[in-house]
């Protein structure tokens, strides 16, 4: 349930707030400087699957950033299907709402890539983590392309090991809800590979923190939901979807079986209290 009593408004609200943020961030620069960065050092250096060690370097950093944000602001709940922490070997997509989307995901998935924009690899340190984690640029051209052809030309070892690609197929946040045109590379990825793929829902995520703020929203009682929409397996089919069909499936998923984010509703039976 959530913390009884209003909210709390006007200065002294956007006051928690702001200690709230100040808090989270201050975990996501010092706890990094003095501690991941060391690990992910000594992985640099040290592991003989150096991606996999950084995957869950990423997972525990972000399982932790997200645990500090869940205990500074108990106003908002957190609920994931029981059969999310369970995917592997998987091509996960969903809808995106808010930067704390991929963070989620990550924090979910101990072996993990996603597709990443492509001045992201450019930036200092964090560029460095995602390279050595084996994260796709989102385009392929320039000096990205070879990077791109690697990552796909190694993508089936990646899933046959128990890893999962994430991904937001519309490429960027959404803030009115609304699922936009879907693009068609993961697609292909998944046609290639013929490994199951998982459309998921998220919701109010943008309330928490709503892109183009810097402050996260924490004084109002908001329920965050990840549920699975559909499980789509092109190696059950008679035969092999295209790209294109395996593209529309999904879009008709988003379209025609959405959940509701309303406030006062309630997650599928399968739904549990994110830990």
């Amino acid at each position: 349930m959530h913390s009884q009593g209003p909210p709390l408004s006007g200065r002294g609200g956007r006051l928690v707030d702001f200690a709230v943020t100040m808090a989270c961030w201050s975990y996501f620069i010092l706890g990094f400087l003095f501690c991941f960065s060391f690990l992910y050092g000594s992985a640099y250096l040290l592991a003989s699957r150096r991606e996999q060690a950084f995957q869950h370097l990423n997972h525990l950093f972000f399982k932790g950033f997200l645990g500090l944000l869940r205990l500074l602001s108990p106003r908002q709940e957190w609920h994931v299907d029981q059969e999310i922490r369970e995917i592997r070997s998987a091509i996960v997509v969903c809808n995106h709402l808010s930067y704390l989307d991929p963070l989620l995901l990550v924090s979910l998935f101990s072996r993990q890539k996603t597709i990443v924009k492509t001045r992201f690899f450019q930036a200092p340190v964090f560029g460095w983590v995602i390279k050595n984690s084996g994260y796709l640029p989102a385009t392929i051209e320039g000096k990205h392309g070879r990077r791109m052809i690697e990552q796909v030309e190694n993508m089936g070892e990646f899933l046959a090991s128990g890893g999962n690609l994430f991904v937001f197929p519309q490429g960027t946040r959404n803030r009115d809800g609304r699922i936009g045109p879907l693009h068609s590379g993961v697609f292909k990825i998944a046609r290639m590979q013929r490994c199951p793929i998982y459309v998921l829902s998220l919701c109010n995520t943008e309330r928490l923190f709503t892109p183009g703020s810097f402050l996260f929203h924490t004084r109002q009682n908001n329920s965050i939901r990840l549920e699975v929409l559909d499980r789509i397996d092109p190696a059950a089919d008679p035969g092999p979807l295209s790209a294109l069909e395996l593209q529309k499936k999904v879009g008709d998923t988003f379209r025609f079986r959405a959940v509701s984010c309303d406030q006062e509703g309630r997650g599928p039976q399968q739904a549990e209290r994110l830990s």
